[in-house]
């Protein structure tokens, strides 16, 4: 009987005793780590001022038959951008450009001024947009005169503070300056501007 009880006795402690390495119960899975989702590209924020330049062409045309020519533009511009947040922006700019285009012997386009709005869509980091506003010009002898203009761009963000373009518009003239002649011009140009 002694036996039988010591036998008992020890079973019951092996049964009760903790368990230790090889225990029969299943170890708790390790956690599954789940790498994050890539965040969405997102556009630039377009919001500030700019200043920079401008490279490009003019071709000139009067209703006087002969009187045209086409030459070599270019400046510098100003602006102030506003991004909506929603992938539209609008602005406001001025250029200025010297123009070298000769029309006949002894008159040419010397300089061209504009004041502009622009509104654009954002697409990746670039901003398609379309402009328009006030254009003034003057010529070596003939006087100036001021007119419209319309056209369209795109700009490009390179880096966080540098955007390069171009840009396309056409000008309306009426009654030029003492020729008292209609003039349009197209331009195409490239820019480079720093934004601050």
């Amino acid at each position: 009987m002694l036996k039988t009880t010591t036998a008992l006795v020890a079973v019951t402690a092996l049964l009760g005793a903790p368990a230790f390495a090889g225990s029969p119960a299943a170890p708790a899975p390790d956690p599954v780590i789940v790498p994050a989702a890539p965040l969405a590209p997102s556009s630039p924020n377009w919001t500030g001022f700019y200043a920079g330049g401008q490279l490009g062409y003019a071709n000139v045309d009067t209703d006087i038959p002969g009187v045209d020519g086409d030459g070599l533009i270019g400046g510098l511009v100003l602006g102030y951008d506003y991004d909506l947040g929603n992938n539209w922006v609008v602005g406001g700019g001025l250029d200025y450009d010297w123009a070298d285009v000769d029309l006949e012997p002894g008159i040419s386009l010397d300089n061209v001024f504009r004041a502009k709005l622009r509104g654009g869509y954002k697409i990746g980091n670039g901003l398609l947009y379309g402009t328009g506003g006030y254009v003034w010009a003057d010529t070596n002898t003939v006087g100036d005169d001021d007119g419209y203009f319309i056209g369209g761009g795109y700009e490009h963000m390179v880096t966080q503070n540098v955007s390069v373009g171009a840009e396309v518009l056409y000008h309306q003239f009426d009654n030029f300056g003492t020729a008292n002649t209609d003039v349009d011009a197209t331009t195409v140009q490239a820019r480079a501007t720093f934004r601050f």
